[in-house]
């Protein structure tokens, strides 16, 4: 039996969000590179980077109407090169490669760590309340691990500190491993997206981001790595705090499912 000849399917994919999840993959890719030949704080800039255009290929996806799930796949490969595997590397290189078994395992540790919890995202999805990430989010973790080896790496240019990576080694570990664990922790971290963008706001609002950019522009890295700390620590003060108020930590709690 013969079957028809039935026309072929056209095989195709959105070009603009996938050029912002390219891009945000070369990122990922260049910090590696530059890792390699020692040029750490262009690889965590090149991660601070990634990290923009992993915010907005989703955001463009969704303006343009060209969200697909072969756009939601490649998106997570591309995390996982960016956010799992390069921050891991750039730290072993920078300061763990001369701690043996222990620093190769925290760099593996906050790899699988990242594995994870992107896996757990894209199963989740729909699933938890929307206010809140569930464990601090990939790219928030290599924002921190990168945003600690370009501040040191910035002071020591400065003459500020006279460490060497050798010496500030253990404190890479701890970052890593902090990183790594809690990003497949159950701690809630707020996720910024009930914010309305859309909606007018007090003037006050524009001076104060102005001020925030004109702060940011005198030291970026100290300034951007006490932010991104400043996130990474809030997760857990948010965890207690709920805990205190007897809510329990849990992003399951039935009463905080509102967008569900």
């Amino acid at each position: 039996m013969t079957r028809p000849n039935l026309p072929r399917r056209r095989q195709s994919i959105y070009l603009l969000p996938n050029l912002f999840t390219t891009a945000c993959l070369f990122s990922g890719f260049f910090a590696i590179v530059m890792a390699m030949n020692g040029q750490f704080a262009q690889a965590a800039v090149a991660i601070f980077v990634a990290m923009v255009l992993d915010s907005l290929d989703g955001r463009v996806a969704r303006l343009t109407n060209t969200t697909s799930d072969f756009g939601a796949n490649y998106d997570s490969l591309a995390d996982m090169v960016s956010f799992g595997v390069a921050p891991a590397l750039v730290a072993y290189v920078y300061a763990l490669q001369g701690m043996g078994k222990l620093g190769w395992l925290a760099a593996f540790i906050y790899v699988a760590g990242a594995a994870l919890r992107l896996a757990r995202f894209n199963t989740n999805i729909g699933e938890v309340d929307k206010r809140y990430f569930q464990g601090l989010p990939s790219p928030a973790a290599a924002a921190l691990l990168a945003g600690l080896i370009w501040l040191i790496t910035d002071l020591r240019e400065a003459r500020f500190i006279t460490y060497s990576a050798t010496d500030l080694r253990w404190l890479v570990w701890a970052v890593t491993i902090y990183a790594g664990v809690t990003m497949v922790s159950m701690v809630p971290f707020y996720s910024f997206k009930d914010l309305n963008l859309r909606r007018s706001v007090p003037f006050v609002f524009v001076a104060i981001g102005a001020l925030v950019l004109v702060l940011v522009s005198q030291d970026p890295p100290l300034m951007l790595f006490l932010a991104v700390a400043g996130y990474a620590i809030s997760g857990y003060a948010l965890f207690f705090w709920r805990r205190a108020k007897g809510r329990g930590g849990d992003l399951f709690v039935e009463s905080d499912r509102k967008d569900l």
